[in-house]
């Protein structure tokens, strides 16, 4: 199987870790050290090397940093992980700190009167630093950039990944790296700058038609890129990962060097040379600085391009969500044939995994795999381990979020389904869930708006009584690359407006700690809106998941008839579009789940 259920760490290791960290500070005249679950490619996926938040608190989620100072330990997480952080860090040395709500800053000069604070200028961006310089002016903490002090106490760290890289088709990528280059370089060009750096693994293979498997579940590779102004590029990744073919594939023009080149290759740049404050490591910056190398603050220049899918993209993308539908409809066909209470998470998990496996066009899963039944459904990045597996109980909700990388597309899906009889409040929350995402599905708006503009819609039927969830409605995604990919979200703090071909999760939901957890999610395409009243330009969403939800948890008289003329037009078009792939037990199941309401 590609996941497995071992427990990463647990809490009883994070003490001795935090003594010794707080040794080799003492060592270093320094006041604390911040240790983000960052990589020096900034990406949200790290390899095992990186794994340094997590080696040292315990705590496995995607997003978050710990400040080590000499009296306390402050686990900064947002929304998303304040009841997994709870069971993941010993609670006597960690102190969970609600994040972005609390400001690391404004903590800092809370719990410490003077004193420098150490980081690791690869870890951390430029504009991540700049914000927290700010905030601790006028005060007596200051930073210091120093070396890694986790990776001098961690004896056993893993080493380096040398995954395979491997070119990536034209005909799926819609365009050659040699287009790609020569586009963007044009717009370098067009502002008087020199060359590029990139630093994000998906940048990265995006534009060289390349992808790799340096990081569990994206198929990316972990390098360093220049691209110059006349469209060449300098890359900086171990040659162990390209055979002849991959490096065949690269062309004349893609130049081949070692990581240990990139920093002298900085020093040696022709100014001025873009850098993305928001998304390079600080360290990037300071390099071309120190050598007299102007940099101009810019984008990533393959952000937004790659964001922006093409034709062949999404066509690839539409069929591997077929694919990957059907298979989600055998497993859930298969699910309500097991007799209840024989389950336990980790058979649906690796029963899921099988289905997708048997499509054999599975690449891999693209993260593992969220199933949470009862309370586990309310943590909301759950991760089954076989200390924490639990038997599916009757009368209760099973929340599976699950995704797969095939070739020609990456896919996320969530589906919060019945186990017996979960009772009126929770199919009451789960239709207010519904409407928010049916909002999202029907929505048109006028060119320009971004995804805070809409996140409300999602919302709603949730605040009238009371309600909410605390994280985004929808991440962008990758085609074949990273599950979550930016610029593009649908959040109330995205500013960033959307644009024909972004591909989003549509993924609303509603958590009752210690109850229950519901979420549902469809990926969705910007397209612009067929012409409707006086013509203004809108765009509009198509929808790429084809799924049946549960019936069983809809009240229906609760949909307005928009709503329900919506779900039973999409329960049509899942049962044309994927019942002819399916075998004959599940094509009779479908039938009845997409029965109309």
């Amino acid at each position: 199987m590609f996941q497995t259920f071992d427990s990463p760490a647990s809490p009883e290791q994070g003490p001795p870790r935090l003594a010794a960290l707080r040794a080799a500070l003492a060592t270093e005249g320094l006041a604390g050290f911040i240790v983000p679950r960052a990589d020096a490619h900034q990406g949200e996926y790290v390899a095992a090397r990186d794994e340094r938040l997590q080696w040292l608190t315990g705590f496995t989620g995607s997003a978050g940093f710990c400040i080590v100072l000499p009296e306390m330990a402050g686990v900064f997480i947002d929304g998303r992980y304040r009841t997994q952080v709870k069971a993941q860090v010993d609670l006597a040395q960690f102190v969970p700190v609600p994040w972005p709500e609390v400001k690391p800053g404004d903590w800092l000069r809370t719990h410490l009167a003077a004193g420098e604070i150490g980081f690791d200028p690869w870890l951390h961006t430029a504009e991540e630093i700049a914000r927290l310089r700010t905030a601790l002016q006028g005060g007596s903490v200051t930073l210091r950039a120093t070396k890694n002090m986790v990776d001098g106490i961690w004896p056993d760290q893993p080493a380096p990944p040398q995954g395979r890289a491997f070119a990536h088709p034209d005909d799926l990528a819609g365009e050659t790296s040699t287009a790609k280059r020569d586009r963007l370089a044009a717009g370098l060009r067009d502002k008087g700058e020199r060359a590029a750096v990139i630093t994000l693994p998906d940048s990265l293979c995006w534009l060289l038609n390349l992808r790799g498997s340096d990081v569990p579940r994206n198929p990316v590779l972990h390098g360093f890129a220049i691209l110059h102004d006349d469209g060449r590029v300098t890359l900086f990744a171990e040659a162990a990962k390209f055979d002849d073919a991959t490096r065949a594939a690269l062309g004349p023009h893609v130049t081949l060097r070692p990581p240990a080149a990139f920093v002298p290759a900085l020093h040696t740049l022709p100014g001025p040379v873009r850098v993305d404050r928001a998304t390079a490591p600080l360290a990037v910056s300071r390099e071309l600085e120190e050598a007299g190398v102007a940099v101009s603050w810019g984008d990533d220049p393959c952000r937004l391009p790659k964001a922006r899918k093409n034709t062949a993209e999404i066509a690839g993308m539409r069929e591997a969500h077929l694919r990957d539908g059907a298979a989600m409809v055998e497993f859930l066909a298969w699910l309500d044939r097991q007799p209840m209470g024989t389950l336990s998470e980790i058979a649906v998990v690796s029963a899921l995994e099988g289905f997708r496996r048997a499509t054999n066009a599975l690449h891999d899963i693209s993260f593992d795999t969220i199933c949470g039944s009862g309370p586990n459904g309310a943590i909301m990045h759950y991760r089954v381990t076989r200390e924490t597996d639990r038997q599916l109980q009757p009368d209760e909700l099973l929340l599976v979020d699950s995704g797969a990388q095939y070739l020609d597309g990456t896919t996320d899906i969530t589906r919060t389904i019945a186990i017996g009889d979960p009772g009126d409040e929770a199919r009451a929350c789960h239709t207010r869930v519904l409407q928010g995402l049916i909002a999202i599905s029907r929505v048109r708006w006028p060119k320009g708006l971004a995804g805070r503009d809409l996140d409300p819609l999602a919302r709603f039927a949730l605040w009238v009584e009371g309600q909410d969830f605390d994280h985004g409605t929808g991440h962008g995604v990758g085609a074949f690359l990273s599950v979550h990919e930016g610029p593009q979200r649908l959040s109330r703090i995205s500013e960033v407006p959307l644009e024909p071909g972004m591909i989003l999760s549509n993924e609303p939901g509603y958590y009752r700690e210690g109850a229950f957890g519901i979420r549902l999610e469809n990926l969705i395409v910007v397209g612009e809106a067929a012409p409707l009243g006086d013509n203004r330009a809108q765009l509009s969403f198509e929808t790429l998941t084809f799924v049946p939800f549960d019936r069983r948890l809809i009240r229906a008289e609760v949909l307005s008839p928009a709503e329900r003329d919506w779900l039973n037009a999409y329960h049509a078009e899942v049962l044309a579009r994927i019942g002819p792939r399916l075998g004959d037990a599940a094509r009779g199941w479908l039938e009845s789940a997409c029965a109309t309401l």
